[in-house]
């Protein structure tokens, strides 16, 4: 019997005796009552760099230290608001986190070159904080190595009503549950 039957298997003893089914906070899965098939994909791109290829140095601590174009669809519908992470899974010291975008409007399917590192933007977006504690977007610079940089978008069937500057922590529990679509483009870069 695998772990998701034996967690099926319980929560029907536990909602048959009335105390219901325990949510582990940790288990996205768990957490979101959609299903993975209920979650549709959205295809990420960007003109600066290919999926898996390398991070142009202009988008890097090496270079201008811009955030990249991005550029995705579709977006559902039903799609009330977008966010956006960016971060490091190859960092010496665990996922290091390069930016937080969240409550872009739903109308939004693209984000231009050198996104204002505001606290809040124009159009109602706010940014977080990322692990060089500064708000928006700060590029790749691995200590060494080639590193992955995953560019994660989400559509949400709400805003998340997160006031600027929260972490991705805070982005990520506020999502649970509200997450209709997700797409991700993964970029590599290596200092020279």
């Amino acid at each position: 019997m695998s772990i998701r039957e034996v967690v099926a298997a319980f929560c029907l003893v536990a909602l048959s005796v009335g105390t219901g089914c325990p949510n582990k906070k940790g288990d996205d899965e768990m957490a979101n009552p959609m299903t993975q098939a209920e979650v549709m994909t959205m295809t990420i791109t960007s003109p600066a760099f290919q999926d898996g290829g390398m991070i142009p140095e202009r988008y890097s601590c090496d270079g201008d230290d811009i955030s990249p174009p991005l550029r995705w669809e579709p977006v559902p519908a039903g799609t009330r608001s977008l966010a956006l992470i960016v971060d490091d899974p190859d960092a010496p010291s665990g996922t290091f986190v390069h930016w937080v975008l969240y409550d872009l409007p739903a109308g939004t399917d693209e984000l231009p070159e050198n996104m204002p590192t505001d606290k809040s933007l124009p159009n109602g977006a706010r940014q977080g904080v990322n692990d060089f504690r500064k708000i928006g977007y700060s590029g790749p610079c691995p200590p060494g190595g080639t590193h992955r940089y995953f560019f994660k978008v989400y559509a949400l069937d709400g805003k998340t009503d997160l006031p600027a500057g929260e972490s991705k922590a805070r982005l990520l529990k506020a999502m649970q549950g509200h997450i209709l679509a997700q797409g991700q483009i993964v970029g590599r870069y290596e200092r020279r």
